[in-house]
Parts: C-alpha cells; sequence; structure tokens
C-alpha cells in the first residue's frame, strides 16, 4: 500500500521525536502517500532532489511544486504551507512602536522571509523620531538598479507618513551578504537624497543565507560635509 512507506516515519516520529527524521521523511508525513512509483519516502526524495535539498524547496512556487510527478494542487499546497508556517516561527518580528535598536534586530526579523527568496527584495522601514518601528515597505522586486531602486519611490511612502528615519533593506539570493559595488552606490545616493529631505538613512542592512552585512558597519556610507 502507498500508505505503508509513511507508517515508518509516523512511529518514529511517535517513538523518538520529530528530531530522528531525516528530511525526506518529515516530507513524507506532509505528502501521506506516494505514487505508483513509489512510496511517500521515496516521493519526498525525488521531490527534495528536484529541488536541491530543503532550501530550493523552500523558494520553489506553487506552480513549480504542482508540475513534478505525482504531485498536484492539494499537496504542494499543504508543503507550501508548512514552509511558511516554519517560516513564520523562526521570525523574530520588530512590532509596531518597539525601537530599532541595531542591525541584528532587522536581520532578525527579514531573514527567515528573505533567505530564500529567489529575487532581490528591496525594502524601505520607516521608524519614527526615537527608531521606533512604524511599518515596512517593499520598494522593488527583482534585480537591484539605480533605476529600480530612486530616491522618489524610497522616500515617497517615509515622506507621506512623516518618518524620522528610515532603514533600508534587500537580500542577495546568492547567499553572500558581501556589498556590491552598486549596493554602495545605491547606498550613497539614497543617503544624500535623505538628507535634503529631512529624512535620515539610518543604516542599509544587506541580508543573505550567510548573514548579513550592515553597510554602516562596514563603512559603506558617505562623510557628510
Amino acid at each position: 500500500m502507498p500508505g505503508d512507506a509513511a507508517q515508518r516515519p509516523r512511529e518514529r516520529l511517535h517513538d523518538h521525536g520529530p528530531e530522528s527524521l531525516a528530511d525526506a521523511e518529515l516530507l513524507a508525513l506532509l505528502l501521506g502517500t506516494g505514487s505508483r512509483r513509489g512510496g511517500a519516502t521515496w516521493q519526498a526524495s525525488q521531490l527534495l532532489s528536484r529541488h536541491g535539498g530543503l532550501h530550493g524547496l523552500a523558494r520553489a512556487t506553487l506552480g513549480e511544486l504542482a508540475d513534478a510527478p505525482g504531485m498536484g494542487p492539494a499537496r504542494s499546497a499543504s508543503i507550501v504551507a508548512a514552509l511558511e508556517l516554519g517560516r513564520r516561527l523562526a521570525m523574530r518580528r520588530v512590532r509596531a512602536g518597539e525601537a530599532v535598536l541595531c542591525p541584528a534586530d532587522v536581520h532578525r526579523h527579514f531573514h527567515p522571509r528573505l533567505r530564500d527568496a529567489p529575487h532581490e527584495r528591496f525594502v524601505v522601514v520607516l521608524l519614527d523620531g526615537r527608531h521606533r518601528w512604524l511599518r515596512e515597505v517593499v520598494v522593488s522586486q527583482g534585480t537591484l538598479t539605480a533605476s529600480l531602486v530612486h530616491p522618489r519611490e524610497v522616500f515617497r511612502p517615509a515622506l507621506r507618513e512623516a518618518s524620522a528615519a528610515v532603514i533600508l533593506v534587500h537580500n542577495h539570493p546568492s547567499g553572500d551578504p558581501t556589498p556590491s559595488r552598486e549596493d554602495v552606490e545605491i547606498t550613497a545616493r539614497l543617503f544624500r537624497a535623505g538628507e535634503l529631505l529631512g529624512v535620515h538613512v539610518l543604516d542599509h542592512v544587506i541580508v543573505a543565507e550567510r548573514g548579513f552585512v550592515s553597510l554602516r558597519e562596514a563603512g559603506g556610507f558617505p562623510k557628510l560635509e
């Protein structure tokens, strides 16, 4: 029976806890049953191999998962929902009204969500005069360029909501948070624009799978004359 392959992981989960199961076995429990070609654990192993492991699976879209042999809309939705629950649980969200004390606060807030994003996202965090979190705004998605991250788009929500300061955030899908030359140039441009508009750019934090970089701490901010 196809469901028999998922029964052994279920029993071990009951007896020894979830940490005793391999990735494919945990995924098999979500799938429940296999297909004509193999049981649930085999099906889960094929899915992980197809997407390059858990991180690749987390980046896959609902459509990409549904297109895999033996999958479909219902199974794919279960996997996407489980992965999203994991991201939300891993987040240390900064709540509205909380002060942002350091770049690590920003990283903890965004890392679970942005580390698996397949494309770059540029986010502006709006802060009040005491550097308390107001809200976040996604400015652009895709490969970041100076034309996409325009001061007009970055500072429009800040001016509309009378924010005193902002923190810039974007991710590197490569997994390496090292700033590129484009990152430094965009930061300098936005920093100067903010000074002219009276909105202080506190930092630009790059989030990636292998950590984060604060451009202010790394010396990537221009000096005020």
